[in-house]
């Protein structure tokens, strides 16, 4: 080794460090020394064509690895671009982490190239955000960022590097392993009032959601429904946590089991607008989190419990114990109850998933695309109205094999996160279903897939409109609505194709299952371009404000 090496090159050691194998980024002179040091690290750089979906990709590979990931990115309109990026991480509670590019201490306030303070408005979406200001302070800045990115809660975190603290050599030093910060131990008292209020009731019901995989608690979420014998809903990337033909997993009895719960018990997610803010017609809430910061504080709990999620649910599940006698009986009844409604809402179901319209309901997209995934396939959703379809429908059966936008609702992850699985799980099979708005805003990265040579099936469900809008704009306004058409008739499989991919368009539902075939067999990215019915709209309920 020499004396000294750019201190760009150090804070890629510090990464791989760390055990970060890859770097998402699109090409700045902000960041050449992060490029060499890669190379002479063993980090891939995944090069794409907009930041962000560098950005997206790192907070996508996070989900599916459960360890903070890096974008890299050039100054100012590079590190802009990923701003939504950090905002998705933040809501998604990922741990993401963005390198920035940043113009020269030496000439800061003379108008340098993409002059621009990142911190300032990188902070209050971050867990950290700071610039390191000197070369040999870079390696440390670095871990200290990923060690804010992964202490919970969970989220972004920035560091930007002046273009002439990148480029100045320091002394060439070995990096200590990095190691994930200690979780927040849970406390023995808001446990034993939870178990409590758990071992009273005769129709409890749990809500798990995304931090339960993150938290790596899935095994201990999975003792404490079986112990509990309480029926169990997921959400997020908490879906599949408990398998879905699991006994007592539920999905489409969710609404029943809400109604007609005596508890609910909320592990790992927060009590936002997907569960109607934690407003159960007066039925008391037990909410488990990650973090006592994470515990809802707009309910009147019956319990609130905030530390590390599988030491909480082992303890809880330990002092709660086993139902006996007549609160046996009624659990068992109850799971019963919701196990009847779940195979009723699912052979309802049957209907749409199997039907033969013409145009195509978006729902037999969701189910012929269903039967063609394995059990450890990881589904991307970035859409609305088909994305909602599809996470009705489709199972999950493994966790942190289902990615979405996450609450923040933000169209543009799914190019970026079906790259992070296809790098995070080359053995598996992994499939992109987007809306047709979806597609505007990251097709053009199928190039980057391309490029790194990463087969993926892609599914577009084209119903020429942003239907989420759409929909509800007609019901408010009358029939009235505006801004929400697109056309129907763009031929997004042949931009794919252009790109160096393939694909097809599908006007028949007897055509689908042929299609996806095509798609999963490819060795491109293959886009099957679904003409599917304007009219059909997702039932929503959620309560969005």
């Amino acid at each position: 080794m020499t004396d000294e090496v750019p201190s760009g090159h150090l804070a890629v050691r510090a990464l791989r460090a760390a055990g970060i194998e890859h770097l998402f980024t699109l090409s700045g002179g902000h960041l050449f020394p992060l490029y060499e040091g890669a190379r002479d690290e063993g980090v891939a750089l995944v090069d794409t064509r907009h930041e962000q979906t560098a950005g997206f990709a790192a907070e996508g590979l996070a989900k599916l690895t459960r360890r903070p990931q890096v974008a890299a990115l050039t100054a100012g309109p590079g590190v802009t671009n990923a701003m939504s990026a950090l905002a998705s991480a933040q809501s998604n509670g990922s741990p993401l982490v963005v390198l920035g590019g940043r113009a020269p201490q030496a000439t800061w306030g003379r108008g340098s190239l993409q002059e621009l303070d990142h911190v300032a408005f990188t902070e209050p979406l971050c867990n950290r955000a700071a610039t390191a200001q000197a070369p040999g302070a870079v390696a440390g800045e670095v871990g200290a960022t990923l060690t804010a990115a992964a202490t919970s809660p969970r989220g972004p975190a920035f560091l930007d590097i002046p273009m002439d603290v990148i480029f100045t050599p320091t002394s060439n030093e070995s990096i200590a392993p990095w190691h994930p910060p200690a979780r927040h131990p849970p406390d023995d008292a808001t446990i034993a009032v939870a178990a409590e209020a758990l071992a009273a009731a005769d129709r409890p019901v749990v809500i798990a959601g995304t931090d339960v995989w993150f938290a790596g608690a899935e095994e201990s979420l999975q003792a404490l429904v079986e112990t509990l014998r309480a029926p169990v809903a997921m959400n997020g990337q908490g879906r599949g946590c408990v398998p879905a033909d699991h006994e007592l997993a539920i999905s489409r009895a969710r609404g029943a089991a809400l109604k007609g719960a005596d508890l609910v018990c909320v592990v790992g997610a927060p009590l936002d607008f997907r569960l109607g803010f934690g407003d159960f017609g007066g039925t008391p809430v037990v909410h488990v989190a990650d973090h006592p910061d994470e515990v809802a504080r707009h309910v009147d709990l019956a319990a609130g419990v905030g530390g590390d999620l599988a030491a909480v649910l082992e303890t809880l599940t330990e002092a709660a114990g086993g139902p006996t006698g007549e609160r046996a009986e009624a659990r068992a009844a109850w799971a019963r109850e919701l196990a009847d409604a779940e195979g009723a809402t699912r052979a309802e179901d049957r209907a749409l998933l199997e039907s033969d319209a013409v145009p195509i309901h978006p729902a037999r997209v969701g189910g012929e695309l269903a039967r063609q995934l394995d059990r450890d396939a990881v589904l991307i959703g970035d859409g609305g109205d088909v994305v909602s379809f599809a996470g009705r429908h489709i199972d999950s059966h493994r966790p942190g094999r289902w990615l979405d936008p996450g609450p923040f609702g933000c169209l543009g992850t799914g190019t970026g996160y079906g790259l992070a699985a296809r790098l995070a799980h080359p053995e598996a099979q992994s499939a992109l279903l987007l809306g047709d708005g979806a597609a505007g805003f990251s097709l053009m990265d199928v190039d980057t897939l391309v490029r790194h040579d990463l087969a993926l099936p892609i599914v577009v469900a084209n119903n020429g409109a942003w239907a989420l809008e759409k929909h509800p704009m007609r019901q408010v306004y009358d029939g009235w609505h505006a801004a929400a058409d697109l056309r129907q008739d763009t031929a997004y499989d042949a931009i794919v194709a252009a790109l160096g991919g393939a694909g097809e368009t599908v006007t028949r539902p007897d055509r689908l299952a042929p299609a996806l075939e095509r798609a999963f067999a490819a060795q491109v990215p293959y886009l099957v371009n679904v003409q599917t019915d304007p009219e059909a709209a997702y039932p929503r309920r959620a309560a969005l404000m």
